[in-house]
């Protein structure tokens, strides 16, 4: 089982992605070909013009990932996908392409959850491999707490109510005239202002559980804004980044020193801000706690990261079967 070559697809929304991982350590490549300067100016993905652009750029992408691997295709041990959740007409693009390879070179396939594909991305490149956690997803689309106990057992514990922290950034971005996507724009300018001039709400810091909300504090900022007058732009932003974070973590540490497990993840593509990275680091030390960020090169959508379940699930013996469809609302935890 060792020394394997995996080949993985990504198209769950609207970045075409490929990688090819040898022996579930050795990324030789991971090629991704954005689509935001496409979106930018609808201020968000448009799903047709999204699947439009994976099927002009998978194969392209595959040949130029090849060739940076080295690597050539029969030489490739088994293929992967995502299968959800994501934009069905992007993920029947990397899916159809996955399982046509499988089938014309007579390799095993293996369709992965993008979301098992972020919780499990700081594990790569460990020689541990991955190990019982708290993990926090946080990306445009999804906000997860979750206990990890072993590849594929995984416990809910916690979700957003609403707005995912990613798209809570999104909004307020396009409140304040900023460009798609909102949070690295937000981040930048968060990093010029005071985050204590505006207090804004922490929703659910006292609510007894671990889930989340974030569309009240989007309200917030909307109705903050026509009373505002001069130069405010930097300090409101890193008011409300400050907001979104502090929950994040409170959320995430209250889970880890409740469910008494000393090993923390974040992932998603919000883990690259820089104010959580920094605010959940200075917890988990205070707290006692060991962290693992994902590699900010593996926090958005990647195709390293299917690679790397695929390759965890494929010496575990599963294989999928090529008359699975592609699901966009496939659940990580039943």
């Amino acid at each position: 089982m060792s020394d394997r070559l995996v080949l993985a697809i990504e198209t769950s929304c609207d970045e075409t992605a490929v990688a090819i991982l040898r022996d579930g350590r050795d990324l030789l490549v991971s090629e991704v070909a954005s689509q935001i300067d496409l979106h930018q100016k609808y201020g968000g993905v448009v799903p047709e013009v999204a699947s439009r652009n994976h099927l002009a750029r998978i194969w392209p992408l595959i040949t130029h990932a090849l060739a940076g691997a080295g690597v050539h295709l029969a030489e490739v041990d088994y293929i992967a996908a995502t299968r959800g959740p994501g934009l069905l007409t992007s993920l029947l693009i990397g899916y159809s392409v996955g399982k046509g390879l499988s089938i014309g070179l007579g390799k095993p396939f293996i369709g992965v959850n993008h979301l098992e594909g972020h919780l499990l991305s700081p594990f790569l490149g460990d020689p541990l491999g991955p190990q019982p956690s708290i993990g926090l997803v946080v990306s445009g689309g999804h906000t997860l707490l979750l206990r990890i106990d072993e590849v594929g057992s995984y416990q809910m514990l916690g979700r957003t109510l609403d707005d995912a922290a990613g798209e809570a950034f999104d909004k307020v971005a396009k409140l304040l005239g900023l460009p798609y996507p909102g949070g690295p724009a937000i981040n930048r300018w968060a990093k010029k202002g005071d985050p204590a001039r505006f207090k804004l709400p922490r929703s659910m810091v006292g609510s007894g559980d671990l889930n989340f909300s974030f569309s009240g504090l989007k309200t917030a900022v909307r109705y903050l804004m026509p009373k505002l007058k001069g130069d405010f732009q930097a300090d409101l932003c890193a008011s409300f980044q400050e907001a979104v974070v502090d929950v994040l973590v409170q959320k995430t540490i209250s889970a880890a020193t409740t469910i008494g497990l000393q090993f923390v993840t974040v992932s998603g593509g919000v883990s690259c801000n820089s104010r959580l990275r920094e605010k959940i680091s200075e917890a988990c030390r205070k707290e006692g706690l060991t962290l693992k960020l994902a590699d900010p090169n593996l926090s958005t959508d990647n195709a390293a990261m299917i690679a790397y379940v695929a390759h965890e699930r494929f010496r575990r013996g599963y294989r999928s079967a090529l008359d699975e469809d592609a699901d966009p609302n496939l659940k990580l935890v039943q």
